[in-house]
This record gives structure tokens, sequence and C-alpha cells, in this order.
């Protein structure tokens, strides 16, 4: 016991977790834009090309089917595979395949189909006589989207992405495996490998901390959003 109290006061330490902590940060905030960018497209033309939708603005069964089979191929890759698969594209983009800067790639992608999902499922529940209003309207299907579906879907969108960011924190984690550095690493290299049960406390500690902020702030979001309809 004696041992895990001088760990867990010894600078040194402390040093490594706020270091660590960054790199998670920095991991998680970037992915996180980078699946948003990537996923929020691929969402609507999902929804948008689904014939079977009511809210489909411009049916494409083929295309649909083509982009749900590579989406649900993605999803069902575990992230450690990803991450190995991977590594050559993370080598192209960023010039290495190892560390916190190349760990961005994989995560970015794992998280992409999910966030498609989430905003296909968002779009899937707008009301379509609010689509069809602005329809007979004469609004163009971009502009139904961007001015209409996505507004209106928004709270949900938030709740979807507040799950995103915290599936990415325990992607983050799993990437500490690989050496992709962050919390994960800190707990495996200096807690598990070395003996040291402080390291894996604080880092444990440390994630629960940033899961439970993001969903806070998230569901605070989203219930404003709510309540200013």
């Amino acid at each position: 016991m004696s041992a895990f109290i001088s760990q867990f006061l010894d600078p040194g330490m402390w040093h490594l977790v706020l270091l660590s902590t960054w790199q998670t940060v920095m991991m998680v905030l970037f992915s996180s834009v980078f699946s948003f960018i990537i996923g929020l497209p691929l969402g609507v033309i999902l929804h948008v090309t689904d014939s079977e939708a009511l809210g489909g603005l411009h049916p494409m069964p083929v295309l649909n089917s083509v982009l749900s089979r590579i989406v649900n191929i993605l999803r069902s890759f575990p992230f450690i595979i990803l991450i190995i698969l991977l590594m050559p594209l993370s080598r192209i983009i960023v010039g290495t395949a190892i560390g916190t800067v190349a760990t961005i790639v994989p995560l970015s992608i794992a998280a992409a189909p999910f966030v498609a999902r989430v905003i296909e499922s968002s779009l899937k529940e707008i009301d379509p006589g609010v689509i069809q209003a602005a329809r007979a309207m004469g609004s163009t299907n971009w502009q139904i989207i961007y001015k209409v579906m996505i507004p209106e879907a928004l709270p949900s969108l938030i709740s979807g992405m507040t799950l995103t960011i915290i599936n990415l924190i325990g992607y983050s984690a799993m990437a500490g495996a690989l050496g992709g550095g962050g919390l994960g690493d800190l707990a495996i290299r200096y807690g598990y490998q070395r003996f040291r049960p402080a390291y894996m406390v604080a880092a444990v500690i440390i994630l629960l901390l940033m899961v439970e902020i993001i969903q806070i702030v998230g569901t605070k979001v989203s219930n404003h959003l709510l309540s200013k309809r």
C-alpha cells in the first residue's frame, strides 16, 4: 500500500499523466472533427438515397445499397485490427505508423461509419410533413437538407456525436496497445508492464472523468436545443 501511495505522489508520474491526457484529448478532438466531416455527407447521402425512407429526396437504391454495405463492413472491423490494416495509410498521410498523430487516421476512419449511421438515423426521425411543406414552398433538395433536415435533427445529432466522442475515448485507450500514445499507452506501458498500479488507476480515473464530462455537456446541449423548439 505504501508503494502505491508513493507512486501516486510522485511528481514524475503526474507529468506523464498530464502529457498522456493531452495526447488523448488531441486524438479524440481531431478524430471527432475528421469523422464528422466524413460521416456527415455519408449519412445524408444514405438517407436521401434510401427509397424506403419517408424523407428520401432522391431515391437511388443501387448507390444506397453499395454505401450501406461499405459502412457495415467498416463498422464490423475490430478497432485493433483496423489500426494494423491502416498503418500503411497512416504512414502515407502523416509519415509514420505509430504515435499520437498517426492514430488519428484509424480513429477517424473507424468512427466515420458510426457517425454516418447516427446521422442517417437522426434524419429518419424528422416529421415527413416538414419536408413536404418545404418542398411545397419550392425549396430545392439541397435547401431542404441544410435548412430543414439538419436543423430539425440537430438535438438528435448532438446526442449521436456525444456517443461517438465517448466511443473514440475508448478507442484511443485501445490504441495505446499498439504505441498510439495517450492514457491507454500510459496504463499499459507504465502501469501494467512495469507493475506500477498507480499509473493505471490514474489513467482509468481520468478516462472516466472525460466520459462523464462529455456525456453531461452533450446531454445539456441536446436538451437545450430541444427546449428551443
